[in-house]
């Protein structure tokens, strides 16, 4: 399975703060217009594709999430999706393999064609057919064959039961192109786009992306803008800082480091500035993985004794200024399904007791040599800084002798592969907004984290029955049971649970609406006063 997007992109490095507060100049005065404005947002990630076929990253899917349409779409503040470009969609008779959906009357393309079932089709079995490592082919994987027999109606039937299905396409996998505008086996390269959604791509550059409200558009958004430039800063911390201080951005968004963050909260001087930081809820999550094959940790005491010896609090604290949250479950918390089993087992703070009972019980009375492995130019510097004070946690203790090493991103992934790593880490943002994408994608065949854990209590039945329930909630005990489970066995230990920041102007409003767990960064909804 891919890992795509929602592996954490790498932050800003620290400066953002002294980069608004050396800034010579103000945010340029507007009229007020009641929507009319357009806006200008720096970020720090980068839009690796303007073809849906080929993006599977948080920029791309920014992208697409406003340019293109989906069947269904998460409304703001909500994990449920619901109809956008489709009038309605719906399971056959009660079951989770045949899934229908009509589409809404009038709907064209921003080049004024019509779409139309063909367009929904097309646009799936193209994902499908290409297959592109860079794309979102693995949400899609459980699709037998789509029907389409009129002009509104679109049939999907699916190869087994899978209840998330709508929640898959109404991510940025769900994207409709134009069957006249895209070649079936291949990928569009020319940096065009052309969709249904709100907005339509003017130009797309290395340094910048236009776009201009979609006048053809009909769907669910409501536009309070007249357009968005996107600038992008290629993780230059000081000169996205620079443009936000000097006016020449509205907004300021991903990327943001901790302390930062945490500097501008509240301050005289971003509030001289009229400078205001937005936070949002996130689900994006970080993990400690434990190589099941390994000699040291692959010993459960071993495993018990490090889960009973870190301290969240004092990382969440003392490292990300308390800009994430203590994590306790692999469901974070709002998202269906949640529950704290590892606090309920290794209980919130150090019990070095009980982490050296642990041990002993596995016949180990030595300090515990191992090593733990990051990789900065992936999740960031300040993953450095938190493994550094995880192996210190463990060495206070007495019980460990720990230390830390980093690589970059290709060596690391390939040295995973290789079982080379005991314990390293993988932080991981959603695709939607359900518990099946922070399990299947971890305990399935073929899971993302190259641990060599399996339990064929999960994989045997929870993930496939789970997946078969239309009714989410009622899948509450079975990911409880999950839950339990792996933290009893402990093949990965949670940290923590990130949140959403956007740094703004005060005329900026909307952006509440944008950070949410649904992951979608709604253009729409930001107005410029």
């Amino acid at each position: 399975m891919k890992t795509g997007i929602k592996w954490l992109t790498t932050p800003l490095a620290a400066g953002l703060a002294a980069g608004l507060l050396s800034g010579c100049g103000n945010q340029k005065d507007g009229a007020a217009s009641g929507g009319t404005e357009s806006l200008v947002i720096g970020m720090s990630d980068e839009v690796l594709a303007t073809d849906p076929a080929a993006g599977y990253d948080p920029g791309s899917w920014l992208l697409f999430n406003n340019v293109f349409q989906s069947l269904l779409s998460f409304p703001k503040g909500s994990s449920i999706p619901q109809p956008e470009a489709a009038e309605s969609c719906a399971f056959d008779k009660g079951g989770s393999t045949v899934y229908r959906c009509t589409l809404r009357d009038g709907l064209k393309f921003s080049n004024g064609n019509a779409m139309t079932s063909e367009d929904v089709k097309f646009s799936f079995d193209r994902v499908r057919k290409i297959a592109s490592d860079a794309g979102p082919m693995p949400l899609l994987s459980t699709i037998d064959k789509i029907e389409t027999p009129d002009e509104k109606t679109v049939v999907f039937e699916l190869k087994a039961p899978d209840a998330t299905f709508p929640s898959k396409i109404a991510s940025g996998a769900g994207s409709i192109v134009d069957h006249r505008e895209y070649e079936a086996g291949s990928l569009r390269t020319d940096g065009k786009a052309v969709g249904s959604g709100p907005y339509k791509l003017d130009s797309y550059g290395k340094n910048e992306a236009v776009f201009s409200l979609n006048a053809d558009y009909k769907g669910t958004a409501k536009a309070q803008n007249s357009g968005i430039k996107l600038k992008f800063f290629h993780s230059d911390q000081k000169a996205l800082a620079s443009a936000l201080g000097e006016g020449q951005v509205d907004i300021a968004y991903r990327g943001l480091p901790a302390d930062d963050i945490s500097g501008l909260q509240g301050s005289a001087s971003a509030d001289a500035m009229g400078i205001e930081v937005v936070e949002g809820t996130s689900a994006e999550v970080q993990h400690l993985v434990f190589n099941l094959n390994d000699p040291v940790v692959g010993k459960l005491g071993v495993r018990q004794a490090m889960a009973y010896l870190i301290d969240r609090d004092a990382l969440v604290r003392d490292v990300y200024q308390s800009t994430a949250t203590s994590l306790y479950s692999i469901v974070p918390a709002g998202i269906a399904g949640h529950n704290t089993a590892y606090f309920d087992r290794y209980g919130g703070s150090p019990q070095p007791e009980k982490a050296k009972k642990a041990l002993r019980s596995a016949g180990i009375s030595d300090k515990v040599k191992l090593t733990l492995w990051s990789t900065p130019s992936r999740y960031g510097p300040a993953t450095d800084q938190e493994f550094k004070a995880i192996a210190k946690q463990l060495n206070d203790s007495g019980l460990f002798d720990a230390t830390v090493k980093s690589v970059g991103f290709e060596q690391y992934e390939k040295d995973i592969a290789a079982g080379k790593y005991g314990v390293y880490v993988k932080g991981w943002i959603p695709d939607y907004p359900d518990a099946d994408n922070f399990t299947q994608p971890f305990f399935g065949e073929g899971n993302v984290l190259g641990n060599h854990y399996e339990n064929k209590r999960i994989t045997g039945s929870i993930l496939p029955e789970t997946a078969a329930v239309a009714d989410r909630a009622a899948t509450e005990e079975q990911y409880g049971e999950l839950q339990d489970l792996v933290a009893a066995e402990l093949p990965i230990l949670p940290l923590w649970q990130g949140k959403q920041y956007a740094v703004a102007y005060g005329n900026i409003t909307g952006l509440e609406w944008t950070l949410d767990a649904s992951t979608v960064f709604r253009f729409w909804e930001i107005k410029k006063a």
